[in-house]
């Protein structure tokens, strides 16, 4: 497979590796162009780092790392560089709760309580209608980030939970959508007692091995453990600083505590795309991008508003209307980092995103890419199509 090595000179030096061969040649142009997108949106914002990979089919066709990994330092980002993935951790823990339930550890009919009965709502019959799969879909019916501030405040799990015994659901379970990072983590005891092994442990044997991922990890110290690591930045007097890396989210491991490169979620991508059907088969990928619970909000986010007409959360997965295509998506922002993963099942198509710093410009790349690339894909086949008719007619 013949590839290029290209080097850009902006602020730093940028790489990139690309298949020549994608499987469509219109492609080709559009990933160049957004490679300078990207390139330019992080110069203009004065990022110190990102990395992106863009996958079709069951190939990583480009991949680039920018900048630094630390304000300061001359130590690149690569496509290989580390990043926490803050909520698109949700995916990862969305496919092995998935895995594990087809298997018969658990089903996502059965009740919190089962697991965790020391669990309590203010009115104790919403405890009997809570099940693990409005854990997953956020439609837990509780208020949006419920004690999110206590996990800021670096409250364990277990200092936590008591407190949902103050409040009651604004809607039944199942009913109506709240996002939600403690309730969410809530998977991982259930996982453990059903298994009897440690979520990070399955993780790794899971999903990390079978499907190759080489540098991600769980928590803080599988963060520490890589020297090619990206590391966090905050906005503070009209500049961006380096800061400590934050310990509280790692603490609620399926809603943030992933660590990965963009060759990681390019890998997995593809398994997502269905090319890796021995850990994620069709039935299964189905069943975790099925639609659960709308996502009103979603439509009035800032760079996608004008592009959605319909949102839904599905297990770990936005399920996003993008004019006439369907992505599944999930964004994630944790101190100092964001992240963003989405693809289209129906293109073959997929991309990644990760920066070290707290910028909503991560946003104005996702639609910037999308649009543009779904626009010409639906341009291609209207042509394709076009072409056809024609051949029909001569003959």
């Amino acid at each position: 497979m013949k590839q290029f090595f290209l080097t850009i000179l902006c602020c730093c030096s940028v790489s990139v590796v690309a298949d020549t061969h994608v499987s469509n040649s219109y492609v080709a142009p559009l990933i160049a162009d957004f490679d300078q997108y990207f390139a330019g949106q992080l110069t203009q914002h004065d990022i110190p780092g990102g990395a992106y990979a863009i996958v079709q089919g069951n190939r990583i066709i480009a991949t680039a790392g920018f900048g630094v990994r630390q304000q300061g330092s001359i130590e690149p980002v690569d496509p290989y560089t580390v990043f926490r993935i803050a909520s698109v951790s949700k995916t990862f823990a969305g496919g092995l709760a998935g895995i594990l339930a087809a298997e018969g550890h658990f089903s996502w009919d059965d009740k919190l309580v089962d697991y965790l009965p020391g669990f309590s709502f203010k009115t104790k019959r919403y405890n009997q209608q809570l099940k693990l799969a409005h854990l997953l879909s956020q439609s837990t019916g509780v208020m949006p980030n419920a004690y999110d501030n206590l996990i800021e405040a670096n409250l364990p799990l277990e200092s936590i939970l008591p407190q949902f015994s103050k409040i009651d659901p604004l809607c039944p379970p199942g009913q109506c959508y709240g996002y939600q990072n403690v309730l969410f983590s809530l998977i991982e005891p259930v996982i453990e007692q059903s298994t009897g092994k440690s979520y990070a442990e399955l993780m790794q044997e899971r999903i990390f091995t079978p499907l190759q991922l080489p540098t991600a990890s769980v928590g803080l110290d599988g963060f520490f453990s890589t020297e090619n690591r990206a590391m966090p930045h905050v906005r503070a007097r009209g500049k961006w600083h380096d800061v400590e890396v934050a310990e509280s989210y790692y603490r609620f491991s399926p809603a943030a505590g992933i660590n990965a490169s963009a060759i990681d979620l390019g890998y997995w991508l593809i398994a997502q795309l269905g090319h890796n059907q021995a850990v994620f088969p069709d039935e299964l990928l189905q069943q975790l991008t099925g639609k659960r619970v709308k996502t009103r909000r979603d439509l009035r986010r800032k760079e996608w508003r004008r592009y959605l007409t319909d949102a839904h959360y599905a297990l770990g997965w936005r399920v996003y209307q993008f004019g006439q295509d369907e992505l599944i998506y999930h964004g994630g922002w944790v101190k100092g980092y964001r992240a963003e993963i989405a693809y289209s099942r129906e293109h073959q198509l997929g991309l990644v995103m990760l920066i070290n710093a707290e910028s909503n410009m991560i946003n104005e790349l996702g639609t910037y890419f999308w649009s543009g690339m779904l626009t010409a894909i639906r341009q291609q086949q209207t042509a394709d199509a076009s072409e056809t008719d024609f051949s029909t007619v001569q003959d």
